[in-house]
């Protein structure tokens, strides 16, 4: 049987076949890979569809509020808590006698801004963490001293590991200056977060928790701390987004995991840290806290900066942090030189601080606070440009380590000594009695001669 060569008509089909074949394979994959790296790069589809639970909702709460309230309602359905069937009531109605209570449309008692007492009775942990904190009655202490605490906060303020309490503490000089239609809303607004509670609880969680939506997206990224942490005593803001940290937050955290789960975040959710994974979050080895100083090793807002008590084991904590991404030895490198960066700090303060002992010494320092211009010379060096260099160093910004931060407490050091030296020259000058007047003697003579022709 002879061999036939199939037809050219035939053979060019099969192939056309083939080839499209392979072009459809190849398109599907594509398709594929694409969708998964999307869904990798944006938290594994970390942007979750929008459901409001109060829609068409029959509590009297919410059909009340939803005509003089539309705002907060709309804020409220969107929540995680709403979801779960967490009501208006859950959070606001308290017995008759509640401490803070008030009577509401003649029905039931509510409190107005729920206290961290009534929060903690679904977020116990997150309470009797934050009560040990920094943000809690050492934030509130810091501005109004301590005379608006009951007995029991005064022994929760003396408990706090970190406190560095004074049961005698005073309001602050300049918060007094200042008075109190300003500190209302200047003082006030940050250091509210430990206001001491009618109920006994210190704090406002509502200070992190923007009502009432309590997103973990919005408590998350930074602009939140930015409310608090800005300024030239706590650049914190600035120097985060000029850090390495702060960029990549700007150029690719709309790819991060925002409303991850609590307790599962890893670098493939965040590729850099917030503040929120630094400090608060549970990240690599080191657990969820809302104790803000539990992974910090220095006081740096100190005129001279000590070590936290617990120092080591919170060091440890925050460095399990940095192991996620960088190698032990760049991460005990950066340790040491920013510890020595701090002690350099410390040095420059001490020396100012000895130029105002001198003043002091001579008498040359009135009691009061803040009347002389050289204090205030002094506070700048130390409140604004030292703690700015400290921030600066620990949290990587250069310009507010140099620029902002030594550079300027340097040059303050200088003039503060000018300053000094005139003040002691000027009190020596007045202290060296003038010399008496000597008699004129032509005039003793002529008087003398006087009394002899008398």
């Amino acid at each position: 049987m002879t061999y036939q060569e199939p037809p050219r008509s035939t053979f060019m089909n099969s192939y056309r076949v083939l080839v499209v074949g392979l072009v459809m394979v190849l398109c599907v994959m594509g398709i594929a890979l694409i969708e998964m790296t999307i869904g990798h790069y944006t938290g594994f589809g970390d942007s979750p569809e929008r459901i409001n639970a109060l829609e068409n909702s029959v509590d009297a709460c919410v059909n009340c509020h939803i005509n003089t309230a539309p705002g907060i309602i709309n804020q409220y359905g969107y929540s995680t808590m709403a979801a779960v069937g967490v009501t208006c009531r859950d959070c606001h109605e308290v017995e008759e006698d509640y401490p803070g209570g008030e009577s509401h449309m003649g029905q039931f008692h509510i409190i107005a801004s729920p206290t961290p007492k009534i929060c903690g009775k679904c977020h116990n942990q997150q309470w009797q963490q934050f009560n040990r904190s920094r943000h809690a009655a050492p934030a509130y202490a810091a501005m109004r001293g301590l005379d608006d605490f009951n007995p029991q906060q005064l022994e929760d303020y003396e408990a706090i590991p970190e406190g560095l309490f004074d049961l005698a503490k005073a309001p602050d000089p300049l918060y007094e200056l200042l008075g109190s239609d300003i500190t209302q809303l200047a003082c006030m607004a940050c250091h509210k977060i430990g206001t001491p509670q009618p109920d006994g609880s210190i704090g406002e969680c509502q200070s992190c928790h923007l009502r009432h939506e309590f997103s973990l997206e919005q408590v998350r990224r930074p602009e939140t701390c930015n409310a608090c942490h800005i300024g030239p005593d706590h650049p914190q803001w600035e120097i985060y987004q000029e850090s390495a940290h702060g960029i990549a937050y700007q150029t690719s955290s709309e790819h991060w995991a925002w409303h991850g789960e609590p307790g599962t975040l890893t670098v493939d959710d965040f590729t850099a840290p917030t503040c929120a994974i630094c400090h608060i979050s549970a990240f690599g080895g080191s657990p969820t806290t809302h104790d803000v100083g539990d992974r910090l090793s220095w006081f740096l807002f100190q005129e001279v900066s000590t070590k936290r008590p617990d120092w080591d084991e919170n060091r440890e904590r925050m460095q399990d942090i940095c192991g996620e991404c960088h190698n032990d030895g760049f991460i005990r490198n950066f340790y040491s030189e920013a510890d020595s960066a701090t002690e350099a700090i410390n040095d420059l303060v001490t020396e100012g601080q000895a130029l105002m002992q001198q003043l002091d010494d001579n008498g040359l320092l009135t009691p009061e606070p803040f009347d002389q211009a050289i204090e205030f010379a002094y506070f700048n060096s130390w409140h604004s440009y030292a703690v700015t260099a400290k921030f600066g160093a620990w949290m990587q910004g250069a310009n507010y380590t140099q620029w902002d931060g030594a550079f300027p407490l340097i040059q303050s050091l200088v003039e503060l000594r000018m300053e000094v030296n005139e003040l002691l020259e000027d009190a020596d000058n007045a202290s060296i009695p003038e010399p008496p007047v000597a008699d004129d003697p032509e005039e003793s003579d002529t008087s003398h001669e006087t009394e002899g022709t008398d």
